[in-house]
């Protein structure tokens, strides 16, 4: 008997060992780790800081201001603590701290960076890893091929063809009350977003009945085009198109006012949404058309203005990528606590088939894309509300 007693005491001394070995396994973790890499400085960082860094530092605050993600597998709230890592506008260091954060340190949830092209060029390995990539700033026509061959890819920003096709109609439309003519004088910036954008501009007004009466093309970041504003100015247009990079749409808008160029229609592309270009130029930028938008009476819209400000020294929020921004991380936090732990072939999963209350709506990802989207705004008495889609709830009427 003495030794049966010892056996069943040794016996179940390792299937306490065994349970305690389980629970410890199960352990919650202190913090989930989140890391980004990303241009806080360099060429690409007024982007990177206005739109995604803010919006990344905000969505940290909120939730840790929650108590964390709750996680279902533990049954408790884990606070995030996120890292930050300045890829000084160089897209292939960037690439090699992503990778970095997903093979050696193991974090948790790994955020993309900020454009296009970054992004495209971190695609890859996001892929390779198996981590969501949630894009706020990138969009491209061929969107459905790259998430067929990158499947981690999320966009939520529109297609250019689908912006230069709003653009177009409402130009058409306006056209069509007698309120503008169709001449058209049009500046592209050398630059993949210059090219993509304008590969769908002019067989757009084509159609539409417009002609071009002049077109220039200038490099990224040229300091004046006064010559080739004037002599946009001496063709007459009612209507400028710029396809426009930051800081150009600055400089561009300055030397048209400068030079006393006002057509009757005015758009340009990235930086007219910011909340810097109505500060610098002030009630100047009212009736000026751009990309992107919002309804600012759309349901928490307001309290997210007000938090965006708080957490990032007044900054606010730009009216394109920011608030898609946000939204993209709100289904990615839905969909991890819907999972209840950090798998991300599940989180993944639940992404492409969930549906999300946001910011911007109550988004479906299919095919992986926000369906839900502003293509075209302007600025009207301070605020740049959406225009287009005409349908979508909150929509104004262009003024010229």
């Amino acid at each position: 008997m003495r030794k049966l007693f010892n056996l069943a005491t040794v016996l179940g001394s390792l299937a306490a060992g065994a349970a305690f070995g389980s629970a410890a396994a199960q352990e919650a973790p202190k913090s989930i780790k989140v890391g980004y890499a990303i241009s806080l400085s360099g060429p690409q960082a007024a982007g990177a800081m206005l739109t995604t860094v803010p919006n990344y530092r905000l969505w940290v605050d909120d939730v840790n201001k929650a108590g964390g993600l709750m996680l279902k597998k533990f049954n408790k709230r884990i606070p995030l603590e996120a890292v930050e890592i300045d890829d000084r506008s160089n897209n292939e260091d960037m690439v090699r701290q992503v990778e970095r954060m997903m093979s050696v340190d193991k974090l948790d949830v790994v955020l993309s960076p900020w454009g296009t092209g970054p992004n495209l060029q971190a695609a890859p390995t996001f892929a390779k890893f198996g981590y969501p990539q949630v894009m706020g700033t990138a969009g491209s026509d061929k969107l459905e091929e790259l998430v067929q061959k990158f499947p981690t890819m999320f966009w939520f920003l529109s297609k250019p063809n689908e912006q230069i096709k709003a653009l177009v109609d409402v130009l058409a439309d306006q056209k069509g009350k007698g309120k503008i003519n169709d001449t058209v004088a049009v500046f592209v910036v050398q630059h993949p977003f210059g090219v993509e954008y304008s590969s769908s501009l002019k067989p757009a007004l084509a159609a539409a009945g417009f002609k071009v009466v002049y077109e220039t093309s200038y490099a990224l970041g040229v300091a004046d085009l006064s010559a080739q504003i004037n002599a946009a100015k001496a063709a007459k247009p009612d209507t400028m198109i710029a396809i426009s990079y930051p800081p150009d749409t600055f400089m561009l808008t300055e030397q048209s006012i400068a030079n006393a160029f006002t057509p009757k229609v005015r758009f340009l592309g990235v930086g007219t949404a910011f909340p810097n270009y109505k500060g610098k130029f002030g009630d100047k930028v009212n009736g000026i058309l751009g990309l992107g938008g919002l309804d600012p009476n759309a349901p928490g819209m307001k309290e997210y203005f007000e938090r965006h400000k708080a957490v990032n020294k007044g900054q606010e929020p730009d009216r394109w990528a920011s608030p898609n921004t946000y939204a993209g991380l709100q289904v990615l936090q839905q969909a991890i606590e819907r999972v209840g732990e950090i798998d991300n072939a599940k989180i993944l999963q639940e992404m492409k088939t969930g549906t999300f209350k946001t910011i911007i709506g109550d988004l479906k990802l299919t095919g992986n894309r926000n369906p839900s989207l502003w293509h075209v705004g302007q600025w009207q008495n301070g605020e740049f509300y959406g225009l287009a889609p005409a349908t979508r709830p909150g929509a104004k009427q262009p003024i010229f």
